[in-house]
């Protein structure tokens, strides 16, 4: 090996052997990941993008079972953030630091001398401007702590992974791989669940709890000792034999690096290694081996995280998933829950709760509404078995009743938000509000333009009462997709703000992975880096994501275009053995995607023609699109000819309201009305000289064809759209077909309110009058509701 470092003679190089990967040289590794790093290049190249990817996943299978490898690609590694921080080639900084914390969670032994680099060169990113100093700074406290308790990262993440049930370290984590049902049905579909399943039954070597816990032990040790202390493969080789009495020293193991961490290394680091080694006699003994004094170490492989698939149909509450999830982990003993929340909680689907985004009957009672005033063997308490079926029963139930002129109550229970829920979501808005960052840039008052991004580890560090669980949701699919996700979201926060459940218990983590049913083939320079071909992409989302990030745009974007690859090579060779390569990429996406890009979600009002139907509300994240079906027929070419007459023929006319942005603060209310065939309204930049987080209205017809060509593209917060003609039109929320409105008069759109902002000013004004409205608490608050979507490094600027 070339230019071997000192510390690299301490661990002795394994022969390659049957399930041993050959050892890497210095000089391979420098060119593999050389090979990955993102480039100015890779936008005239884009297929070469979409390879690194494959690139990145073919380095972590490469060193994978070699601690030689291991410990050779940290020490390349470290080498190259070095460089690129002499020559400040910034692009290269988080993609490499990303890699080099992943190589250095399944490094069975790295030197102190080697995590005082990595501490050293991570504070220094401390100094650098957002997000890197965002970046820097969580993995400046994740190698502390490291550096004091070797290994502890790696036992923490395996344990909240994969549940183990002990006493020592509560947290727990469970991914959620939400696809959507019309881009992963056939064959899409088959080799997503089929690659979960086998990184399920297969993920690192370890098909039980058993082996997952005796892979933290060995890793604890080895980690702790080195080779000069402990035989990896007598270690191993001993905790194989043990079996099932395995668990009391897994749980030993715990409790000594869990102690060793809550002393913030102030203890003789000494002290660690001395009980480690006290417990790596115990087990050699317990098998009738005499202790060795070192030799070569084992690999540790990281397993997986536990996920759960899920197509994304109406019938799919997510919420119930995650609360039965909260359910059955080992963490439930923690938290006090009455029967009442029991069976509130569970016996309930969230659409039977969500009750006021159903449309709402009015009951006459016929008592006084006092409990002792009903007749005897009434039952007042609420039903805790209230399904689909029930619903429809209650409804035909009111249609008969509504037919006989007679009406009776309906069981109820009432229910007062107490203050402590209160604060806790008032407080999850808060720390939202502090993880976004303070100010912006620009002259606004109290908010900003542009589009923001923070932290979450931030977030976790205020927080004053952590969450023990945290749900990954990792959406696949298109625009569609998570139009559901900001929905769900939307009517989550809401049941929450009327009784507080999950927002106290669970930390809520989101992730995004663009995957398009007819992946379209990019061709060009101007369509793979300029924003404005998001319009008319169908992932919008995530050509922006990988446009601010480069490395989502490695790693992530380029998986949607590889899954319908592997479908095909699948269907060719059904025989073929099975390698996770779409859940090892999800794997490394949930571990190191720390940095959120936050998306407003816009409430809209849709009034429809005539008096047959209510008022709808409902919430979009991406894209509107607004049409009068009778100009739907008439052909782009034949629209775009001028015509001097028959005006009627390029649309209808419409008024439109709206508050027009400015960066430097100032907003105007303007009015006008305008003939138009449709329009479209982007929550997303049209180009990247203007990405600003407001709503974009783009008319249908060309700006040198309409009579007024100054309006042809609006830049505004709020919007409100009335037809004054007897034309009805079709609204289309996120491109999704099935959240299509016909027959609308008129829409009226704004940033929807975050339902802790709306309790704050509920509370404040029981006990102000005639005061700001945004004093107080109100002032930090986040207003808008906000899909924080996670990436690896935000917005570089």
């Amino acid at each position: 090996m070339t230019n071997k470092a000192p510390w690299d003679r301490s661990t002795c190089s394994m022969e390659p052997t049957a399930g041993c990967s050959p050892t890497v040289s210095e000089a391979e590794l420098y060119r593999s990941i050389q090979a990955l790093l993102p480039r100015d290049t890779d936008n005239q190249q884009p297929i070469d993008c979409f390879n690194k990817g494959m690139l990145r996943w073919t380095l972590h299978k490469k060193v994978q079972n070699n601690p030689a490898n291991s410990l050779s690609l940290v020490w390349v590694l470290i080498k190259e953030l070095e460089k690129a921080e002499r020559w400040d080639s910034r692009k290269c900084i988080i993609p490499l630091l990303h890699t080099l914390m992943y190589a250095i969670v399944q490094t069975a032994y790295i030197p102190d001398e080697l995590y005082k680099r990595v501490y050293d060169f991570c504070k220094k990113l401390m100094t650098y401007p957002h997000p890197y100093c965002s970046v820097g700074l969580s993995y400046t406290r994740q190698i502390k702590t490291e550096r004091s308790t070797p290994g502890l990262m790696y036992q923490r993440r395996v344990t909240a992974e994969q549940g183990l049930k002990n006493d020592h370290y509560p947290i727990q984590e469970r991914v959620f791989v939400l696809a959507d049902p019309d881009v992963f049905s056939g064959s899409l579909g088959q080799v997503l669940l089929e690659d979960i399943e086998a990184s399920a039954s297969a993920s690192g070597g370890y098909t039980s709890p058993v082996d997952v816990m005796r892979g933290v032990v060995q890793h604890s040790i080895q980690a702790a000792l080195g080779s000069e202390r402990c035989h990896g493969p007598k270690l191993a080789q001993a905790l194989k034999d043990m079996g099932q009495d395995i668990e009391p020293y897994f749980q030993e193991v715990l409790a000594t690096l869990e102690q060793s961490a809550e002393d913030g290394g102030r203890g003789e680091r000494g002290a660690l290694r001395g009980r480690l080694l006290q417990l790596y006699s115990d087990i050699l003994t317990h098998t009738v081996s005499d202790p060795l004094p070192g030799g070569s170490l084992c690999d540790c492989p990281l397993p997986n995280p536990e996920m759960s698939f899920h197509l994304w149909t109406e019938e799919l509450d997510i919420w119930r998933e995650v609360g039965k999830w909260f359910r059955s982990s080992s963490s439930l003993e923690q938290f006090s829950l009455s029967q009442e929340q029991e069976d509130f909680d569970l016996g309930e689907s969230l659409s039977d709760l969500m009750t006021s985004d159903m449309t709402r009957f009015s009951i006459l009672s016929n008592d006084s509404g006092i409990e002792r005033d009903l007749p005897p063997g009434s039952d007042p308490s609420p039903s805790s078995s209230m399904d689909t079926a029930s619903m429809s029963a209650s409804w035909e139930q009111f249609k008969s009743e509504q037919e006989s002129g007679r009406l009776s109550r309906r069981k109820a229970f009432k229910m007062k938000p107490t203050m402590k829920d209160s604060m806790v979501l008032m407080q999850d808005t808060l720390e939202e509000h502090a993880s976004q960052g303070g100010g912006g840039r620009g002259g606004r008052k109290g908010m900003t333009l542009q589009r923001r991004a923070g932290s979450s580890a931030m977030q976790s560090a205020s927080t004053k009462q952590p969450r023990h669980l945290t749900a990954r949701l990792v959406a696949m699919g298109d625009d569609r997709v998570l139009g559901r996700l900001a929905k769900a979201y939307y009517v989550f926060r809401k049941r929450e703000a009327r009784r507080l459940f999950l927002t106290m218990k669970v930390n809520l983590q989101f992730y995004y992975i663009p995957v398009c049913k007819t992946p379209t083939h990019i061709s060009s320079v101007k369509e793979n880096h300029s924003i404005g071909h998001f319009l008319g992409n169908p992932c919008s989302l995530g050509s922006y994501l990988s446009t601010v990030d480069p490395w989502y745009n490695c790693n992530i974007k380029s998986l949607g275009s590889m899954i319908p690859k592997l479908a095909k090579m699948q269907q060719a060779n059904p025989g073929r053995p099975k390698e996770p390569f779409i859940s090892d990429v999800i794997s490394y996406y949930v571990r190191t995607g720390q940095q959120p890009v936050y998306f407003s979600i816009y409430f809209v009002k849709l009034t429809f023609k005539g008096m047959t139907k209510e008022p709808v509300e409902d919430v979009f994240l991406t894209h509107l699109e607004m049409e009068f079906p009778e100009f739907r027929q008439v052909s782009a070419s034949v629209r775009d000819k001028p015509r001097r007459s028959s005006g009627e023929f390029f649309g209808a006319v419409v008024s439109m309201n709206y508050k027009k942005v400015t960066l430097s603060g100032r907003d105007v209310d303007k009015g006008i009305s305008v003939r138009t065939s449709g329009a479209q309204i982007n929550t997303l930049p049209s180009s990247e000289a203007e990405d600003l987080n407001c709503l974009t209205l783009t008319m249908n017809e060309s700006p040198t064809k309409t009579k007024n060509s100054g309006v042809s593209k609006i830049r505004a917060s709020n919007i409100k759209i009335r037809t004054l003609e007897s034309r009805s039109f079709t609204i289309t929320l996120d491109r999704d077909s099935q959240r299509t409105y016909r027959d609308v008069q008129s829409i009226e759109i704004s940033p929807c309110l975050d339902p802790g902002y709306c309790i704050q000013k509920t509370i404040r004004s029981k006990f102000s009058l005639g005061e700001d409205k945004n004093a107080g608490l109100s002032k930090y608050m986040s207003k808008g509701l906000h899909l924080p979507i996670n990436t690896f490094a935000g917005i570089i600027n």
